[in-house]
């Protein structure tokens, strides 16, 4: 296996399920590997995530599927409340438990798949783009990804120098709780071909108008990241509003 390309950080998450969090975090926490989105010409929008170490049950898979019409159904393979439905139900029509499974016939190349559902296939890229930002996620310390002005100032850089439109690293998710996201590695989704419910989803490609669930913005471009943690700081006992946190960092 090539080190340093995607199916490489894929086994290093399932491999080690402690999370860079690490047990110490009191908010829930996640850690693993994700196609953050692919939108397609047709009004398709597919998603995955796949967290191998969660804070608030067993690590899980999970696709998001959207519909022309913009209807939203989550299919993970855990019980809804332990999964992303647990943080975006309030904005989907169903959550659906079914297996999901990812496997990998090359360094780049994966097929997603949940029985009678979806079957998806991608291509992953890099490009000068998300080397240049991979450098700077992976040699940024740990503490800076809490801090949300950096956070909110990152997600405006990455979505112009990807070409995906709004991007946010921090914000709310429609069930209300705030998040963090830290998205070390980066790749392009070169290439992908999609059968949802029977129906080929077409080609990659933008939607006519961007879509967000909360203020969590779904990138216009497919991107897939590794070594990828998200947080959700609110959950924890005694958490202060985001906005207390950043004054009392100017004091």
């Amino acid at each position: 296996m090539a080190a340093h390309q995607p199916q490489f950080f894929a086994d290093q998450a399932c491999s080690d399920t402690t999370g860079n969090e690490g047990p110490e975090d009191p908010a829930e926490h996640f850690h693993g590997y994700a196609v953050l989105g692919l939108p397609f010409s047709s009004g398709y929008y597919l998603a995955f995530r796949h967290w191998p170490s969660s804070s608030v049950g067993p690590g899980y898979r999970a696709v998001w599927v959207r519909t022309p019409d913009r209807r939203w159904t989550i299919y993970a393979d855990v019980a809804p409340e332990l999964s992303c439905a647990r943080y975006f139900g309030s904005a989907i029509h169903s959550a659906v438990t079914a297996p999901v499974s990812i496997d990998w016939s090359g360094p780049s190349t994966a097929r997603i798949q949940v029985p009678r559902f979806v079957d998806w296939q991608l291509q992953l890229a890099g490009s000068a783009a998300t080397a240049m930002l991979t450098a700077m996620a992976t040699s940024m310390p740990a503490p800076l990804w809490r801090r949300e002005s950096l956070l909110r100032a990152m997600g405006a850089m990455a979505g112009g120098a990807l070409r995906a439109g709004k991007m946010s690293v921090s914000g709310t998710v429609p069930n209300g709780q705030s998040f963090q996201a830290q998205p070390r590695r980066l790749w392009l989704v070169r290439d992908s071909r999609a059968i949802v419910d029977g129906c080929d989803v077409g080609e990659p490609g933008p939607l006519p108008e961007q879509d967000r669930l909360g203020s969590f913005w779904l990138p216009q471009r497919g991107l897939f990241a590794a070594d990828l943690g998200i947080r959700f700081p609110s959950t924890a006992p005694g958490a202060l509003p985001e906005s207390a946190k950043e004054r009392s960092e100017t004091h």
